[in-house]
């Protein structure tokens, strides 16, 4: 099961997508993905969403009231690099656009209204390149374990890092306690 963020102020777009992701089949080659979607109008509760949850997409609006598409996918960048990226934008903003892949290396740039076919093709795309290079990852990982460049140890803090975020930046207090942060409320559009 693929997880996919959505985030966009406009509830309505946010239904749209959902019931479009919900009835077509979003396949990659002879992979078809099962989507589980949670979505946001809020950039704040979203990335608080996902500094503790993994996400293997990240789908939002580029201009937002509280935060641009760009930021919103910078900050989701330094939490999350082996997500995937894309942007949906009513506006034609080249400087926007060069932002986007140069500050965050986005995957696509969509313009809205977007074409059915073409957002769930480039999803579906989007997460077949991101298994690739996981397992290329993981392969030059296991070729660094036997040259003696990684430690199995190193490797599987990679790989728990990427299924919790955060779960390896532990805070320790003065009498060897772990310290807990308060969970952040999320403020989840319907």
């Amino acid at each position: 099961m693929s997880q996919i963020l959505i985030l966009d102020d406009e509830p309505a777009i946010i239904q749209s997508l959902r019931r479009l992701l919900r009835i077509a089949p979003c396949s990659y080659g002879n992979r078809i993905y099962d989507l589980q979607i949670e979505a946001f109008t809020s950039a704040t509760a979203a990335l608080a969403r996902a500094s503790h949850s993994p996400f293997d997409l990240f789908l939002t609006d580029y201009r937002m009231p509280e935060m641009d598409g760009v930021s919103f996918l910078k900050a989701v960048k330094a939490v999350q690099p082996d997500a995937g990226r894309l942007i949906l934008s009513g506006y034609a903003d080249l400087n926007g656009l060069l932002r986007a892949v140069n500050e965050v290396g986005i995957d696509r740039f969509i313009g809205k209204p977007w074409n059915d076919y073409e957002l769930v093709a480039a999803i579906a795309q989007t997460l077949a390149n991101r298994d690739l290079q996981l397992e290329n990852r993981r392969l030059a990982d296991l070729m660094r374990i036997d040259c003696g460049d990684l430690t199995p140890a190193e490797m599987e803090a990679q790989r728990l890092e990427a299924m919790e975020p955060g779960i390896t930046r532990v805070s320790w207090g003065p009498d060897g306690s772990v310290m807990l942060e308060p969970e952040a409320h999320d403020s989840r559009a319907p």
